[in-house]
Parts: structure tokens; sequence; C-alpha cells
């Protein structure tokens, strides 16, 4: 009988260890197809789930540069960074420094504030909350994508015209209220916007008396040990001296401009697929934010087919996008870089990565269900 049982033991293992290694290798299957794509130039993928004891960490990259690429190589983050943000402003609440419901003018000087919003000859720009901010629902203008009233060129067309140029969250704002036009009334929409990102990291600092890199380091950075994240252009990681990695807009590298200062509270985060993993499973437990504090966060709103969007969080059903019977939902965010940060529910897993080219951001969430697929089969 106890033979028996050693036996049955051993061939539990031995069959896990199968499943996970069928596992890797479909998925690497996955991640060198999309590598064979002209213009994606190198990948990092990471699944993990303690519950499927599943820990795959991939690293692909096709560039002549001579560089090993590594799994522990910081990469652009680009809006995941979003999620950091709204946590910021999350754990500001706990602290009873601040409500959601609070509007923006309670915190921002009136210089800043006035005509931030004008929308049909009224202007509404007192009466903008944090929780539309951080909703994307104050109908604000976004200053990277948005067209301008005067046919000039917006900021993410501006970007590789002067890359030597150092913008300040208050320039942002201040060619928002110049160049463009707010969208609705607050609260009457939704229009997603990094404007709103850049309001919020000033509310930040205005509150706590740290630059939003260093209110990064100290509150979210240093207590989850994410010793390889920073903000771009901004500060440097605890410990990691990896250089960044490369990203492109077609075959132009973008990674190394300082004109990207432009993306801060929205979009300005370097990391790792580990510390993104180690953050948003950190933030599920109430070990960031307290749980009440992180479901107050999902508060959802319509974004567009199969997609919700909360407080600095996405919610995606993948039954809804893809016309399928899958009931698999992912919560979590993506980067305009093919940037990506989930959690599955239904397969307790989280997936991190990037493809570093902003031609594929739009191809990653297929990725995604085709990973879960093979997880769910294993």
């Amino acid at each position: 009988m106890k033979n028996n049982t050693i036996f049955g033991l051993l061939l539990l293992i031995s069959l896990s260890c199968f499943g996970q290694k069928n596992v890797k290798e479909d998925v690497e299957k996955l991640l060198k197809a999309e590598l064979k794509k002209e213009t994606i130039k190198s990948a990092f993928l990471h699944i993990y789930s303690t519950t499927k004891e599943i820990d795959i960490q991939l690293a692909e990259s096709k560039m002549n540069s001579g560089d090993v690429v590594s799994i522990n190589t910081p990469f652009y983050t680009a809006s995941i960074t979003k999620m950091l943000t709204a946590t910021a402003i999350g754990i500001l609440k706990d602290e009873k420094k601040l409500n959601f419901e609070d509007t923006i003018a309670q915190y921002l000087p009136k210089k800043l504030i006035n005509k931030l919003h004008v929308f049909e000859g009224k202007e509404y720009s007192e009466s903008i909350t944090i929780a539309q901010l951080l909703q994307h629902t104050s109908g604000l203008p976004d200053y990277f994508t948005d067209a301008t009233i005067d046919g000039s060129p917006n900021i993410i067309n501006q970007l590789l015209v002067n890359t030597n140029k150092s913008w300040s969250a208050e320039e942002i704002i201040q060619f928002t209220k110049e160049k463009m036009q707010s969208r609705f009334v607050p609260g009457n929409g939704y229009h997603y916007s990094d404007t709103e990102y850049v309001l919020l990291g000033l509310i930040i600092e205005k509150i706590s008396g740290l630059s939003l890199d260093e209110f990064f380091k100290q509150h979210i950075f240093k207590p989850l040990g994410m010793n390889s994240s920073y903000l771009n252009l901004k500060s440097s990681p605890l410990n990691n001296k990896l250089a960044m990695a490369e990203f492109y807009v077609g075959n132009i590298e973008l990674s190394s401009i300082k004109s990207l200062s432009a993306d801060w509270g929205g979009g300005g985060l370097v990391a790792t697929t580990k510390d993104l993993i180690r953050f948003l499973e950190a933030l599920r437990k109430g070990q960031i934010v307290r749980k009440e504090t992180y479901l107050a966060m999902q508060q959802w709103t319509h974004e567009t087919k199969g997609m919700k969007y909360g407080f600095g969080l996405r919610k995606v059903s993948l039954n809804e996008k893809y016309n399928t019977y899958s009931n698999f939902e992912l919560i979590g965010h993506t980067g305009s870089t093919a940037s990506f940060l989930w959690y599955c529910p239904q397969l307790d897993t989280y997936i991190a990565g990037t493809l570093n080219q902003l031609e594929a951001s739009k191809s990653t969430l297929n990725l995604v269900y085709n990973i879960l697929k093979i997880i769910k089969n294993e």
C-alpha cells in the first residue's frame, strides 16, 4: 500500500513536470511566431501561477547588437504606468489625504486649472473629480493623440521633431489648454486621455510633497522589492545595471530620446516582467492598498467591445471580445509599445511582457488569449 502511494505521488510529479514542459514549448512557439513578423525585433514574456506551478520566463531577440537579451532587462511599459499612478492615488486615499470624489481644484493651483475644461462655451474645470481623471470620464482631450484645434502637431507627432526637448507636466497641461478642445461635460462619457494622468501625477506630488518618481520608489518599488523599476528620464532603478530594452515605431528607435519626458504619469514606467507581476499580485492581495480600495478601483465603465475601464485598470471579457464561449477575463493594462500586464482569475495566472514595437500593440491581446488556451488545456 505504501509503495503504491509513493508510486502515485511520483507519477503525479512526473505528469506535472511533463505538462509544464509542454506549456513552455507551446508558448515558445507562439512567441517565436510573433518574432517572425518583420517589424518585431525583440520580445519578453513571463507567465506565473502559484496554483498551477507555472513560472515561464522567455526573452527573444533577432537584433544583431551582440548583446544577449535577458528576461531581467527592463523595458518601457507605456500605459501600464497608469496602474501605478492610480494605485498611488489609492495609497493617499488610504492615508485619508484625499477621496476619489474630491474635485481636482482642491489640490491643484488655480492658474493651472483655469480654462482647463471648456465645453460648448461653458467652463467645467473646477467640477472635475479625481475619480473622473482615473476613469477617463472627465472629458479632457488627450495631448498625445487628439487633433489640435489649429491643425498643428499633437505631442506624439512632436516627439521626433525635437528629440532633445524635455517636457514638464505644466507645459503639457498648457499645451492641452491652448491647442485642444474638451470632448464632453465631465462624467457624461468616456475618452481615454493621458492628460488626466499628468494631472493625477501633479496631485500626488502636491499632497505627498514628493516627486512622482520618489513616491513610486518609497511607497511601491522599495516595499515590493521592485528593484528594476523606475520612471524614465526621472530616476534610476534600485538595483539593475541593465539598459532599457530598445523599442521602435517602424525602424525608428525611440528608447533614448529626451522628448519621451512627455510620457510621465500616464506612461513613463520602466520595469521588468518580474517586477510588474509582483506589483499586480500585491495590488490584488491588498498589500499596497486596502482590499476595499482595490475593489473601489474596479468601478467599470464601458470602453469598447469586450473592454471596460476602472481606476487605472482595464477589464477584458474574452468571450465578448472574440465571440467565443471562453469564460476568460483579464484585469490589468496594456501599453502602446505592445507591453501588457494581465491577471486571469479563472486560471489564477499572471501574464506580463512586451513586443517593443508600437505597431504590434493591438496583437498582444490575441497572443495572451492563445497562451491562456494553452494553459487551460495543459
